[in-house]
């Protein structure tokens, strides 16, 4: 027993050691024949008590994780205006809102389409919270509809404002349609009452390839993207980026308000902000 704790810590240190690159190997403090000991020692340990490597891999999945979002928050705060204060970016909440929520999405991404009822439902529950809407239609070279789709809905949210956006928004995601099965029909019935007459392509177009230079800046490389953020006085610790999205049951587990989750089944009332618990 007393030889245990100073051969978990090599252990241990040697796997983290040995995660990140460094520029070269130092000069071994041990003889050839010392180092062979120390690994059968290690080795030995590692046989019998298999659960340190379990250990040793999740406290590196930290770590990593850890290092991605201060990452991610670092190109954030350089993004602040973009994220934030688009025009031609469909908008709901207060404008006094402490908090925003921005997802960047696409209606023909199955992992949008699944993330909708649990966005729907917590902007139900966050009257107080800036919902940003970026649309990024990744699939527009694949399917036509997924960029006309995007196109009709920065129509109707400059005639309509947020409120027409977002029943808009909502009833595409209704169709159940996705990965080229939403229609012409589908977005003409969601866009009523307005019958893009005089749509501002060229407005809507440049939008568009602004949201797609942006998720690049940011690190996203599909949909769905989340941010959330302070609306004002922005600092990298109050930032989360979940990229492939955020599933309600990981919203409950988040500890920044006012977003708020909403009372169903197997989850709880807690709200979420910027930060993980």
């Amino acid at each position: 027993m007393q030889r245990r704790i100073p051969i978990i810590s090599l252990v241990t240190t040697c796997a983290l050691f040995l995660s990140a690159a460094v520029p070269a190997a130092p000069q071994s403090a041990f003889t050839p024949a010392q180092t062979a000991e120390i690994g059968k020692i290690a080795g030995d340990y590692l046989l019998a008590h298999p659960d340190i490597l379990v250990q040793v891999s999740q406290q590196l999945m930290v770590q990593q994780a850890a290092r991605q979002q201060a990452l991610s928050a670092a190109k954030v705060m350089e993004q602040q205006k973009a994220l934030l204060h688009d025009a031609d970016t469909p908008v709901t909440g207060p404008a006094g809102a402490s908090v925003a929520v921005i997802e960047f999405f696409d209606y023909q991404c199955v992992h949008c389409s699944g993330m909708a009822p649990d966005m729907e439902a917590v902007m139900k529950a966050s009257p107080d919270v800036q919902f940003i809407f970026k649309e990024w239609p990744i699939f527009a070279s694949q399917w036509a509809a997924s960029e006309k789709a995007a196109l009709r809905g920065l129509d109707v949210w400059r005639k309509r404002g947020g409120d027409g956006y977002l029943a808009y928004h909502t009833a595409l995601y209704h169709t159940g349609h996705i990965e080229g099965a939403l229609t012409d029909a589908d977005i003409d019935a969601a866009g009523q009452p307005d019958r893009y007459d005089t749509p501002d392509s060229a407005a809507s177009t440049a939008a568009l390839e602004r949201n797609d230079v942006l998720a690049q800046a940011l690190g996203l490389t599909g949909t769905p993207g989340l941010v959330v953020m302070p609306v004002d006085n922005v600092r990298p610790e109050a930032i989360t980026v979940f990229a492939g999205g955020c599933p309600l049951k990981k919203f409950s587990r988040l500890s920044v308000k006012p977003v708020r989750i909403p009372e169903s089944p197997g989850h709880s009332a807690a709200g979420f902000t910027s930060q993980t618990a």
